[in-house]
């Protein structure tokens, strides 16, 4: 079973920077794929980025390209989220995830998740 825990959400105005952490509760990175997710009240839950743990590669949502970098610190066992020049739109709570999968982009494809931290940018 693998535990997550999200930090690092809070208010703040648009075009500001914010890094979300997600530390897992054992070394998880070298075995699972890692991702980021989003989702507003009435809307689904939809992918931000991932992360494959055996090359680096990357893959963001359209709209967060160029504005947010995905991570991992493995000797800590965390995944972070890099969020530049936010915009109100970005307004969510950000929940990270871990899939079986060496590479995820889908939801239906991670087992585990966090419980999220909301992020809300103000025009």
């Amino acid at each position: 079973q693998v535990q997550l825990v999200e930090s690092g959400g809070g208010l703040v105005q648009t075009g500001s920077s914010l890094r979300l952490s997600c530390a897992a509760s054992r070394r998880t990175f070298s075995n699972y794929g890692m991702g980021w997710f989003r989702q507003t009240p009435g809307k689904e839950r939809e992918f931000v980025a991932a992360i494959s743990t055996i090359d680096g590669t990357t893959d963001y949502t359209d709209s967060v390209k160029g504005r947010f970098t995905i991570s991992t610190d493995n000797a800590k066992n965390t995944l972070y989220l890099q969020m530049n020049s936010l915009k109100p739109e970005d307004t969510a709570v950000y929940y990270c995830a871990a899939s079986a999968l060496l590479w995820a982009t889908r939801k239906y494809q991670y087992a585990y998740w966090g419980q999220g931290t909301q992020v809300t940018v103000s025009s």
